[in-house]
């Protein structure tokens, strides 16, 4: 995994009509904050976007690959991240729908979360 401060900006001019975009390093990569949610990863130059039930399978027919990392026994472990479709790499309008998207799964799943129990005070 790896990260270029380059590749960052020129994501943020990609991605600019969402607006402010919060990038942190994390893991040798980075994740792409939208509002405070993690909607992206960027890894060796790749935006992997992020996907459930809904638009996994839309990413899957625009030809989308799953991010995929090996684990210590050689299997290959599937994350719900996939590739930013081919055709929205020079078409920043495209791209920028695709990431609208993975912010509607981010907000689906945060919506799904159980909420915590809050700590008991001494």
């Amino acid at each position: 995994m790896a990260y270029d401060p380059d590749f960052g900006e020129w994501v943020r001019e990609h991605l600019a009509a969402l607006g402010p975009l919060e990038i942190k390093r994390m893991f040798g990569a980075a994740a792409v904050y939208a509002n405070g949610l993690i909607f992206a990863l960027l890894d060796d130059g790749v935006i992997w976007l992020k996907a459930d039930e809904v638009n996994a399978p839309l990413l899957v027919e625009a030809g989308a690959r799953q991010f995929t990392y090996p684990t210590k026994d050689g299997a290959l472990m599937a994350m719900a991240y996939w590739s930013l479709p081919e055709s929205a790499l020079d078409d920043p309008d495209e791209a920028a729908d695709w990431a609208r998207r993975s912010i509607d799964a981010a907000l689906r799943k945060a919506a799904a979360r159980k909420p915590r129990k809050p700590k008991p005070r001494p």
